[in-house]
């Protein structure tokens, strides 16, 4: 009898595969817009930058003079005891919340909102960020970190600076316990074994004399059987 394989695992979604959302400090995105922040400015303190479980990129925790808080990607260089301004009057400096309009051309930004008040879209991992290029009328059209260029509402808000955690991607793992860890909090696999590597009893892909190599799966193969090479073009190196 055979076993239940990796890709049918995951789409069960067992205790395994389900992301651990409760581990993580809250849900880090810009507060609700409103007339003081359209039309002014709103004076915040950080009072703590926090570690997410699953993320790259520290949190900064913002208490404002209203009595409000949030919780946003905290840009590098930013301080506990520092203070924020965000709105259409606040000055572009570094943690500093406007929007794209006020934004001059060449800044570096993070934390993009992608339509009014979604609360932050773009720009979010460690390290990344953003670059305004030009201001028309009724759009601002920024480079994203991916190199695509795309146009944004005006209204849009964005934080000034580039995403903490830069450094994150140079240190090598060193151990696999460091891997463990790590998948535990992002809910994905540290590692797989190839259905070519197995017995025919544990895998579509199994058994058979050559070991090595990948097997092309048809297009009409039924659910289970359709993993890895999906009808490809070619397989093996180039």
């Amino acid at each position: 009898m055979g076993k239940r394989i990796l890709v049918q695992r995951r789409g069960r979604g067992g205790s395994v595969f389900i992301c651990p959302s409760w581990k993580r400090v809250g849900d880090v995105r810009y507060r609700e817009l409103d007339e003081k922040e359209k039309n002014g400015k709103l004076i915040g303190k950080v009072v703590a930058l926090l570690h997410d479980p699953g993320r790259g990129a520290p949190v900064a925790k913002v208490v404002f003079e209203d009595g409000s808080s949030q919780l946003m990607v905290a840009p590098e260089g930013i301080f506990t005891g520092q203070e924020i301004i965000i709105g259409s009057e606040a000055p572009v400096a570094v943690g500093n919340v406007l929007p794209l309009a006020k934004i001059p051309d060449g800044s570096l930004i993070c934390n993009i909102e992608r339509i009014p008040n979604d609360g932050g879209k773009f720009a979010r991992t460690s390290g990344s960020y953003a670059v305004v290029l030009a201001h028309d009328p009724n759009k601002v059209t920024i480079k994203l970190p991916s190199g695509k260029m795309v146009a944004l509402n005006p209204n849009c808000r964005a934080t000034v600076g580039i995403v903490a955690g830069g450094g994150r991607t140079e240190k090598p793992m060193l151990k696999a316990g460091a891997t463990y860890h790590l998948s535990k909090v992002k809910a994905w696999k540290p590692v797989t074994v190839r259905g070519k590597a197995m017995n025919a009893v544990s895998h579509p892909h199994g058994g058979g004399q050559h070991p090595t190599g990948g097997t092309p799966t048809s297009r009409t193969a039924p659910p289970g059987q359709k993993v890895g090479h999906i009808a490809s073009r070619r397989t093996g190196r180039r």
